[in-house]
């Protein structure tokens, strides 16, 4: 089935909820490297995913109810997200899609207040989901 070919500077937007935790989640962009271009934009290829970075986002959990903070990525992307037959260069292109494995790495930890002290979140990491939002809306992929 076709879909939307993503291209540089669309948006990955990630789902509030990873787990335990809860995110204050911003969107992500993407930075393409293909070789192939939509308008005056490259496309998107495998791969480019990792170029999806989001600094500095607040969480908390249900017993960690003073925020820590954290880094937004895409860990991976669903089998619909990567072209079966579409390629730029040598390399598939990524497509719309479903939803993406997202993770959240913990930088400062979030801490619950107890009478002792605040104890900080024992997870490093958390696991979500997101989804693409692209401007492209010529050129499909399969």
């Amino acid at each position: 089935m076709a879909d939307y070919v993503l291209i540089d500077g669309d948006k990955a937007l990630f789902q509030p909820t990873f787990g335990a935790a809860t995110i204050v989640v911003q969107p992500g962009t993407l930075t393409a490297s293909g070789p192939g271009t939509v308008g005056s934009k490259k496309m998107c290829v495998d791969g480019d995913e990792s170029s999806v970075s989001v600094a500095g986002c607040a969480y908390t959990t249900a017993t960690h109810s003073i925020p820590g903070t954290g880094t937004l990525q895409i860990a991976s992307l669903a089998g619909d997200q990567v072209a079966q037959k579409t390629s730029t260069g040598s390399t598939k292109v990524m497509l719309v899609g479903s939803t993406f494995t997202a993770s959240f790495t913990v930088q400062s930890p979030a801490q619950q207040p107890t009478n002792a002290g605040p104890v900080p979140d024992p997870a490093p990491k958390y696991s979500g989901s997101g989804s693409f939002q692209t401007t492209n809306k010529k050129f499909q992929g399969v």
